[in-house]
């Protein structure tokens, strides 16, 4: 009986080791990549940062921080993110 228990243990760390190492490489890889981006919209500009996965997800992320700060209300938060970003620089 002993040596039933004593393996139990074993699988049980060694599935918590998994468990970690799956949680932190995935959270490492979300932030994989970083850009600001600025964005001009009624006589406005602001610039933000913001990190994703990919490019499309970073860019995404920061031009909808800058249009929130721009405009006023949801139909003007709409029309902002329809526009493309004044600029697009990537943070290393």
């Amino acid at each position: 009986m002993p040596k039933k228990s004593n393996q139990m243990r074993w699988i049980i760390g060694l599935g918590g080791l998994v468990l970690i190492g799956v949680l932190l490489y995935s959270s490492l890889q979300q932030t994989h990549l970083k850009y600001e981006v600025c964005v001009t919209f009624k006589g406005g500009m602001h610039c933000a940062t913001a990190a994703g996965s990919s490019s499309t997800e970073a860019i995404r992320s920061a031009q909808e921080i800058d249009c929130e700060m721009l405009s006023n209300g949801r139909d003007e938060n709409m029309v902002c993110l329809d526009s493309p970003p004044t600029s697009v620089r990537e943070l290393k």
